[in-house]
């Protein structure tokens, strides 16, 4: 059994475990790591997400002379240079030699390898604004005229209030309490067939002396929720009921 070595623990518990994450300080500066892609065979496909490139497992595709490591023999390839080697040369000697090996090239479909690069200088920005500033000169002009003055600005919007609306029709209802059923007649032209098209509506209104009966002509305005059917108020009546 090996001993453990103190320098090599006071040595992890500062930079942290070796092949773990390592806290960058503020102000420190991040170190350039070169990014390996595997290395093609052949041209990259038109679509899909993964391309062909060498490997140790799938299909053969040639072979080529032996480096320093072998990382699969190609075994027909090497009989047929040991054998035109001996033709060649007429030796009855040696069957295979170290020059006549060779490994087998594989190729295999991997992930491609994606890079998200990050515009730290702006330029990509500038560009925007520029565009910006062509498609809105009116803009530009606002903002520049206000330039060094801390109270400019886009100022507030102006709250706007909706004016209610009002509507006249019928009541065609009186019977609860505080409570009439106002019918609103429509008619409109088809924009197609050109024919009258007539349709209705009903709104509950808020009657608060109930003063309207049925079948008086009143006017109504929209207001607040009063009740869960109840969103609009009776203004006047208009002509009563025959």
């Amino acid at each position: 059994e090996h001993g453990h070595d103190p320098a090599e623990s006071e040595s992890e518990s500062e930079d942290g475990p070796a092949g773990g994450d390592r806290h960058a300080a503020p102000g420190d500066t991040a170190p350039v790591v070169a990014l390996a892609a595997p290395r093609q065979t052949g041209a990259p496909p038109s679509g899909g997400r993964r391309s062909p490139a060498e490997g140790s497992r799938g299909r053969l595709v040639g072979d080529r002379p032996v480096g320093d490591t072998v990382g699969s023999l190609a075994l027909g390839a090497t009989v047929r240079a040991a054998v035109e080697r001996r033709a060649a040369d007429g030796d009855d000697q040696r069957l295979v030699t170290a020059g006549d090996l060779r490994e087998a090239v594989r190729q295999e479909r991997v992930g491609n390898l994606l890079v998200l690069a990050v515009d730290a200088s702006g330029s990509m920005g500038a560009q925007q604004t520029y565009e910006w500033a062509v498609r809105f000169p009116e803009k530009v002009k606002r903002a520049a005229s206000g330039a060094g003055d801390e109270s400019a600005g886009t100022p507030p919007a102006d709250r706007v209030v909706p004016t209610p609306q009002l509507r006249t029709g019928t009541v065609v209802s009186a019977k609860p309490d505080k409570t009439i059923v106002v019918r609103i007649d429509h008619a409109r032209r088809h924009r197609k067939y050109e024919k009258i098209v007539r349709s209705t509506t009903k709104l509950h209104v808020h009657d608060e002396t109930n003063d309207a009966n049925e079948g008086d002509r009143v006017r109504v305005v929209e207001s607040r929720p009063l009740s869960r059917t109840k969103r609009w108020s009776l203004v006047e009546v208009l002509e009563r009921a025959k």
